[in-house]
C-alpha cells in the first residue's frame, strides 16, 4: 500500500524525537558511529512538513552497520539495505505510514552527506 503523503504544520516535538531516536541509533552503533544528524524538513524550524523524522546517521565502516542490522529491526525499524543509493543504508520505522527514515552512510561518502546538509541548511536560512 502506498503511502499517503501528508503536510503538516511544523511541530515543535520533531526536534525531541530525533534526540529520542538519535540516542537508541548512537546505543546501537556504539564505536562505530562518528555523527547523528537531523535532515530533511522536519529539521527545519518553522516549516510545513511531511511528519517523517529523517536521521542521518555517519559511520565508520557500513559492513559493521550490516552485522548489526537486526538491532535496529529490534527497535521497529525495516532494514532496507541501499534503498536505491549505493553507499548508503536506509531504514524505516512505521511501513507504509512511516514516522522515521534513517539514512546511514559511511564518513569517506562526502558527496552524499554533505548534500543531504546542504539541502537542510539552506531550507532554514530561506525557511
Amino acid at each position: 500500500m502506498p503511502q499517503h503523503i501528508i503536510v503538516t504544520e511544523y511541530n515543535p516535538e520533531w526536534t525531541a524525537l530525533f534526540e529520542k531516536e538519535a540516542k537508541l541509533i548512537k546505543s546501537i552503533l556504539k564505536e562505530n558511529c562518528v555523527a547523528v544528524y537531523h535532515i530533511g524538513s522536519t529539521a527545519v524550524i518553522g516549516l510545513k512538513a511531511k511528519p517523517i523524522i529523517d536521521i542521518m546517521p555517519i559511520v565508520y565502516d557500513l559492513q559493521k552497520v550490516d552485522d548489526i542490522a537486526e538491532e535496529f529491526v529490534k527497535i521497529g525499524y525495516e532494514y532496507m539495505d541501499k534503498f536505491g543509493i549505493v553507499g548508503r543504508r536506509y531504514l524505516r520505522k512505521g511501513g507504509d505510514e512511516r514516522t522515521h527514515q534513517i539514512h546511514i552512510f559511511d564518513i569517506n561518502n562526502k558527496i552524499d552527506i554533505e548534500r543531504h546538509l546542504a539541502v537542510r541548511d539552506f531550507l532554514r536560512v530561506v525557511g
